[in-house]
């Protein structure tokens, strides 16, 4: 019987304001909660920082308060199954964003 490939995002949001979080505080990070993934933030259509999380409700709630505080107005987050590919998937986002 052939094995079926596993995916590497199983579910994702895509293009939402960084206002979002704060006022549906009790839906998106609810949606996020304990799930591990690739993040990305946005300013002003473009690309601002990309990371990963083991927990990225965690991780989006303290990037509403540190340096990168109001630095974003969009983000985007890919969740996985798993961990096993995010440090590759962290580094190779950006260099396909502005190749070297």
């Amino acid at each position: 019987m052939a094995r079926r490939a596993q995916e590497l995002v199983c579910q994702h949001l895509e293009n939402i304001g960084r206002d979002a979080l704060e006022k549906y505080s009790d839906v998106i990070p609810l949606y996020v909660r304990n799930r591990q993934g690739v993040y990305a933030l946005y300013r002003r259509n473009k690309l601002y920082y990309v990371g990963l999380a083991s927990n990225l409700r965690s991780r989006l709630n303290t990037h509403l308060k540190d340096r990168h505080g109001r630095s974003w107005d969009r983000f985007s987050v890919y969740l996985t199954i798993g961990d096993r590919h995010l440090k590759e998937l962290e580094s190779l986002i950006p260099r396909m964003v502005k190749p070297v």
